[in-house]
């Protein structure tokens, strides 16, 4: 093997870039791959929000790919600015070939944002570079993973007793359920999820966001939509990779709860990625210590502390993103109580410099 050269950066900006199926065909290829390194979210985000996407990319001296690290250079007025691996993501970071390919891919990106004047680099997953400026983050978050079992009894049964007996209230109840990526079924998932977070006090992200990343995965996204005579009270739009089902932005109105909606909602959803053929859910991360994190641990989920890396320009600070914050306290509460026509009109400006 031809030892890797240094890495070249390379950026776009909603346009492919000129060795885009080279790109596609290292991440097909690459066990640790996740969706957030593919092209097609990378190209998502870029295309709902503005935030350019940079690739740092290691080559060997033939010039095939042999690793690479997509950073979106997230900037806001609010939370100042970074470059994230990647935008609105919950994995990713550093994919090589080796623990080499990755240092050099690190100190790349160490340079672009020096030379961008960008004072941070937030790496949510893969390999935690060493060197000058990076820093460990642990104990903030834990992910949720477990396989799926064999059939929808068999499922059903893998679930705790006293989580069980939730989900069979559900199941008895007479909701209906809704599957598809047409107009209606993203209106109506827009409309829940945005109820949701503005009931716990945070900004939606855009609605492009969500339509850009459906139409970019195409089959490999769909939304699913808990309904109580027809109307929708619980919504998830959810991935698939390589097997495994990902809840990724889900959420229910204030009668979720009551109607034991959410239940329904996520059993439903493993039973249709079992028709699918998935053989994975992945609950995604939750913070340590609160609700979200109990909820999955009820289903039977064991959590998985997750490490993040963080780079500092010197003298510089990390940016502020966690609406858990003493900061934001108060700017949470008053979210709550605005109209959900204000918070859906105001939130996306806010919500797109989260990254």
């Amino acid at each position: 093997m031809n030892a890797p050269t240094l890495p070249v950066k390379d950026g776009f900006s909603g346009a492919p870039l000129s060795d885009a199926a080279a790109w596609d065909a290292y991440v097909a290829a690459h066990p640790q791959a996740t969706p957030f390194h593919s092209r097609a979210w990378c190209e998502a985000i870029s295309k709902a929000t503005g935030h350019r996407c940079h690739l740092v990319t290691a080559r060997d001296a033939d010039g095939a790919l042999t690793g690479l690290l997509p950073l979106h250079h997230i900037h806001s007025p609010l939370f100042g600015q970074a470059l994230v691996g990647s935008g609105f993501a919950v994995d990713g970071g550093l994919l090589a070939d080796d623990p080499a390919v990755a240092a050099r891919l690190a100190q790349g990106a160490a340079e672009m944002a020096a030379s961008l004047g960008v004072p941070s680099i937030e790496l949510r997953g893969g390999p935690q570079p060493e060197g000058a400026g990076w820093h460990r983050e642990e104990g903030v978050y834990a992910g949720f993973a477990r396989d799926l079992a064999a059939d929808d009894d068999a499922q059903l049964l893998a679930i705790p007793r006293k989580q069980r007996a939730e989900v069979r209230k559900a199941l008895e109840s007479g909701l209906s359920i809704t599957t598809g990526r047409d107009a209606a079924e993203r209106r109506d998932h827009y409309r829940v999820y945005a109820t949701s977070v503005r009931n716990l006090g945070t900004p939606v992200f855009p609605k492009a966001l969500f339509e850009a990343v459906l139409d970019s995965f195409g089959d490999q996204a769909d939304i699913l939509t808990v309904r109580d005579n027809g109307r929708p009270v619980a919504s998830v739009l959810s991935l698939y990779w390589r097997g495994v089902v990902m809840p990724y932005w889900g959420g229910g109105i204030a009668d979720a709860r009551r109607l034991r909606a959410n239940e329904l909602m996520y059993f439903a959803l493993m039973r249709h990625a079992l028709a699918r053929g998935c053989t994975g859910f992945d609950f995604g991360r939750s913070k340590v210590g609160t609700g979200p994190f109990a909820y999955k641990k009820n289903w039977g989920f064991e959590p998985k502390p997750l490490v993040y890396a963080r780079w500092l320009a010197p003298g510089k600070a990390a940016r502020d993103t966690n609406p858990n914050s003493a900061k934001y306290r108060l700017q949470v509460d008053l979210w709550k109580k605005l109209p959900l026509w204000a918070a859906n009109r105001i939130g996306p400006l806010i919500a797109r410099g989260l990254g």
